[in-house]
C-alpha cells in the first residue's frame, strides 16, 4: 500500500510507507522530490505535535502553492514518529493512497 502527492500531473512525493496523523498522510523525508519545495518563514503550533514549518510548492507552472506543505523538524515526544515527514494540504495537492 503506497501513497503519492501530485500537483498538475507532477509527482512531488511517493512512498510505500507513511504515517497517518489526524487524517493527513505524512511522507518520509526520502520520498520527497525536494526540487519542487522551497522553505518559507511560516510556522504554526500544534499543542501535541509542536511547531510546524512550511514549504511552498512550485512545479514550474507559474502558480506556486504558498505554504501548501508542512513538517515538524523538532516535534514533541508524542509526535516523534513524524519528525521531518512532510504533509500536504489536500485541497491544494492531490493525495492518492492505495
Amino acid at each position: 500500500m503506497g501513497a503519492k502527492a501530485v500537483v498538475n500531473d507532477i509527482t512531488i512525493a511517493e512512498t510505500d510507507t507513511y504515517e497517518t496523523v489526524e487524517g493527513n498522510i505524512y511522507f518520509p523525508p526520502e520520498s520527497i522530490h525536494r526540487e519542487y519545495l522551497t522553505p518559507t518563514d511560516s510556522h504554526t503550533t500544534c499543542l501535541w505535535k509542536g511547531v510546524a514549518s512550511y514549504y511552498t510548492i512550485d512545479v514550474g507552472d507559474g502558480q506556486p502553492l504558498v505554504d501548501a506543505a508542512w513538517y515538524y523538524p523538532e516535534p514533541k515526544k508524542a509526535a516523534a514518529a513524524i519528525k521531518d515527514y512532510v504533509a500536504f494540504y489536500k485541497d491544494r495537492v492531490d493525495i492518492v493512497a492505495e
